[in-house]
């Protein structure tokens, strides 16, 4: 897939995940050979009045990209003003978020309450597009609560942005119900720019239904990928000779949550990083027979050592049984 002059390798985008799709994710999902990474999402507004919390979720590495910088806002001027500041940062796209269903995030008119406001769309992209350097892309829904996305596509790509993805629930379903893959078809056979498809990407088979379905440019996957960055690899192994990957094992799962936490600490300290290790492991452990007699420790240990410790008896007691 080709944005502007850059030249995306494989088929997987890492979807932009508050509170997940930090540095150390991105870096583990890089070590896969994740495509194109997405930051979490940044507020234009705090960034403009200099929060410097704003400025940590920012920071990309050099080995992360080309990684998509995401923000959101509704205020056209003060998202531009922010776009013109960012030569400091290591972001090789610019992605507007017009799909967050949170409440706090949608009752200040950001997010997904933008996809019922086209003239405020049209501003917005029309203005980001004039201040960035770099390709600018958008990221939508289906729709609010109804189905709007093809004509809401048409005016992001009039408006100048160079890719967009597209998420098939409505803001009211929030993450409930089955994806519409139909109108991601849709989206895609209407408009030029590249689109990338995302919504119910869990195992490689919805990967090859959705490319079949809907004939996107590129899979974006985010809840699925929580513990499983094998995905990746195996997605991109089968669209490029079509290999079917064995998946991990329970001891190469523990590996990588390990390789995981260690960045975390690396990047937030100590505390910090064990606290918001805690659901990465068990995701980590889903799927594993007998892993939920763990999850529960999990949220009570306060050491990188306990972590080791409970996740390595854990495995022993599986090669026991």
């Amino acid at each position: 897939m080709r944005i502007g002059t850059l030249d995306i390798k494989g088929e997987v985008s890492l979807g932009p995940m508050a509170g997940v799709t930090d540095r150390a994710f991105r870096e583990i999902c890089k070590s896969f050979d994740c495509g194109l990474m997405f930051t979490e999402m940044v507020s234009a507004k705090a960034f403009y009045y200099k929060d410097e919390k704003t400025k940590a979720l920012m920071e990309i590495a050099e080995e992360e990209r080309p990684v998509g910088l995401q923000i959101f806002g509704h205020e056209p001027e003060i998202m531009a003003h922010m776009v013109r500041e960012l030569s400091e940062f290591n972001h090789d796209i610019l992605d507007i978020n017009m799909g967050c269903p949170a409440p706090k995030i949608v009752k200040n008119g950001d997010g997904s309450a933008l996809m019922d406001n086209l003239r405020l769309i049209e501003s917005i992209v029309t203005e980001v597009v004039k201040a960035s350097n770099k390709p600018v892309s958008v990221k939508i829904r289906k729709g609010f609560t109804t189905t709007n996305a093809i004509e809401v596509a048409k005016v992001i790509e009039a408006s100048g942005a160079s890719l967009l993805s597209i998420h098939g629930r409505t803001r009211n379903q929030f993450y409930a119900g089955q994806a519409d893959w139909n109108i991601i078809r849709d989206v895609k056979n209407t408009v030029s720019i590249p689109v990338i498809g995302n919504g119910d990407i869990f195992t490689l088979d919805d990967a090859i239904r959705m490319k079949e379905h809907t004939g996107v440019d590129g899979l974006m996957v985010a809840r699925g990928i929580q513990g499983n960055p094998w995905l990746i690899r195996e997605i991109n192994a089968y669209f490029k000779d079509g290999t079917r990957l064995d998946p991990p094992t329970p001891e190469e799962k523990m590996e990588v949550a390990l390789k995981q936490l260690d960045l975390m600490i690396k990047y937030k300290g100590s505390h910090r990083g064990i606290m918001e290790m805690r659901k990465h492991a068990a995701w980590y452990l889903k799927g594993i027979k007998g892993s939920s007699k763990i999850r529960d420790q999990l949220n009570r240990v306060n050491s990188r050592e306990e972590i080791e410790t409970l996740l390595y008896d854990f495995i022993r007691t599986l090669s026991v049984d």
